[in-house]
């Protein structure tokens, strides 16, 4: 068995072992879009992406409503996320002002794994790749 081996079977499914990221802001309106690497990865965030989902996992970072709209063309799904930037980039004390972070917070976040599903290789490298 490999350290990869361990890797997978121990850690849990987030959203970035299947998509990729990017956000920024429309004023207090915060775009963040989710691309899957692959169609059951696209499938899998689908089924668990769900708009009440992901308004909980932002909790009071969303002071409005989330919607989902989804692209299968390019296996992605765009969150638009109201009142989510505390008056946008020129009213904000925000660090992320301008919600560009907001992605990867969203990556962060923990899904049911699926048979099948494959992770993408992103992530900690194993120590066989540090040594090299």
């Amino acid at each position: 068995m490999t350290y990869e081996d361990t890797k997978q079977d121990t850690a849990p499914l987030r959203v970035a072992d299947v998509a990729h990221g990017r956000s920024g802001d429309k004023g207090d309106t915060c775009n963040v879009g989710i691309v899957a690497y692959e169609r059951d990865g696209y499938e899998l965030l689908c089924r668990e992406l769900t708009e009440e989902r992901v308004a909980a996992h932002f909790g009071d970072l969303v002071r409005g409503t989330v919607t989902r709209y989804e692209l299968p063309g390019i296996m992605a799904l765009n969150f638009v996320l109201t009142r989510a930037l505390d008056g946008g980039g020129t009213r904000s004390l925000r660090s992320d002002h301008l919600g560009k972070t907001m992605y990867a917070w969203l990556l962060r976040m923990e899904i049911p794994d699926a048979p099948g599903v494959r992770r993408h290789p992103s992530g900690p490298a194993s120590p066989a790749e540090v040594v090299r």
